[in-house]
């Protein structure tokens, strides 16, 4: 296992008042800092002038990356940058998720979200919503990098299954042969949840759609689910993974930083016209939600995260179901633990925050390969379409980030799979000739 080398994340180009939030203490409302010129779709604005609005409606799910989220709700963040009556607002599911976003603030909903990083394009493209009536969606930032987790059921606590998940074909076509069905769950079809156990299942031999079935749970009911049998593998967030472990339920075969080393998770998205009609009041969201992740990331931090998270009113989970992964200590469950790995989720460091285009075309790239979107597909084009990393920029420019905190170029390159696939942002194409099981041809 890979000791942590991380390092701290860099806050003195984030001005002195980041200091503060290195140390936890909570931070009051103050004023808004200066804004500069921007284009945005709706034109250009005022020099110096405040947010449109002093609130918005956000959902997020019981998952340890909506952190950011919850931090700047609760260390008064957005009202620091001008939005003091921000909501953050829990929502049962990622189906209840994309809904209230259909129906957007105005209509009782919500106007933005953290949420799945495939989610807004598969809304966006009307694939996932009513009548397929596209909802556009923008991508304003990442929450998170790793720290997902593939939970496996005590009955295969035998096999050595982990990053290979191969022993589990045999176990699954007997499991098959005696009748009975053999169930994966994940939290959203085409989700990022999704995405990770299938690559998983697939590298290991084992079809998705033709050796399993796949069900849909949302987050907070995997471990009840599986301890009752529901589920002989799932996929989720933290702190999930961690508590079926701590209940002696399952076993966590791998994360899927293991997968992909630094790959990327949820997103922060809105709708496309709450954007455009506030531009300000969304660069103000933008500059909250940074500053919590700066905090988050700390390590210093993570004790007193721990314990945010854990309240009934977010969470309503044991601290110590949060704290373990979010330090890099990984209890597998299997017998296998790692304590300072560098599995741990990340906030801020390794460019976490900011929005790669070229991920967002992974995800679309695998959402293809699985049947979600058409071959024909131009991902470039939806992807400049959804992903707003220019907004991100002007935001961190606003909020003083360090030149060395904000990516050159919108693409990191090629990233390359536990499995040996590299996937070439340029050469989506050539990416899905090279997996063997898959959808498309």
């Amino acid at each position: 296992m890979t000791e942590r080398k991380t390092p701290e994340p860099n806050t003195t180009g984030v001005s002195r008042r980041s200091l503060l939030l290195r140390g936890g203490s909570a931070l009051g409302a103050s004023a808004l800092l200066g804004a500069v010129g921007l284009s945005f779709p709706g034109g250009a604005f005022a020099q110096g002038a405040g947010p449109e609005v002093t609130g918005a409606k956000l959902g997020y799910i019981a998952l340890t990356d909506a952190a950011p989220l919850i931090v700047a709700k609760e260390k008064g963040l957005f009202a620091k940058h001008g939005m003091p009556d921000v909501d953050v607002a829990k929502q049962a599911s990622w189906g209840a998720t994309r809904d209230n976003l259909v129906l957007g603030g105005a209509a009782n909903g919500i106007d933005g979200a953290h949420i799945l990083t495939p989610l807004p394009y598969l809304m966006s493209a009307g694939k996932v919503t009513q009548n397929n009536v596209p909802v556009p969606m923008v991508i304003l930032a990442r929450l998170n990098l790793d720290c997902q987790g593939l939970s496996v059921s005590n009955e295969y606590k035998d096999l050595k299954v982990g990053l290979d998940a191969s022993p589990l074909k045999a176990a699954f076509e007997k499991k098959k042969a005696d009748g009975k069905d053999v169930k994966v769950a994940m939290t959203f079809p085409g989700g990022t949840h999704d995405l990770w156990i299938r690559y998983w299942l697939a590298a290991g031999g084992v079809d998705p759609d033709k050796d399993v079935s796949t069900i849909v749970v949302p987050p907070p009911q995997m471990v009840a689910n599986m301890k009752v049998g529901n589920m002989d593998a799932f996929c989720v967030g933290e702190p999930w993974n961690e508590q079926l472990v701590n209940q002696g339920i399952g076993f966590t075969a791998a994360t899927t930083g293991e997968l992909w080393k630094g790959h990327p998770e949820k997103a922060l998205g809105l709708r496309a016209d709450w954007v455009e009609k506030n531009p300000r009041a969304t660069r103000a969201l933008l500059m909250a939600v940074m500053e919590a992740q700066q905090w988050c990331e700390a390590m210093a931090n993570k004790d007193e995260l721990s314990q945010i998270l854990g309240r009934r009113q977010w969470f309503n989970v044991p601290p110590a179901d949060v704290l373990g992964r979010l330090k890099g200590d990984v209890n597998y469950g299997n017998g296998r633990s790692a304590k300072a790995t560098d599995l741990y989720m990340k906030f801020w460091a390794g460019h976490a925050s900011y929005p790669f285009k070229s991920h967002d075309a992974w995800f679309l790239a695998e959402n293809v390969r699985w049947g979600k979107f058409e071959p024909t597909t131009d991902i470039k084009a939806m992807v400049a379409k959804v992903n707003r990393e220019d907004l991100w920029r002007d935001a961190a420019q606003t909020l003083g980030v360090a030149a060395a905190d904000i990516p050159a170029t919108s693409s990191r390159g090629k990233e390359t799979f536990f499995d040996g696939k590299v996937f070439d942002p340029e050469n989506p194409t050539a990416y899905l000739a090279s997996l063997g099981i898959k959808r498309v041809a």
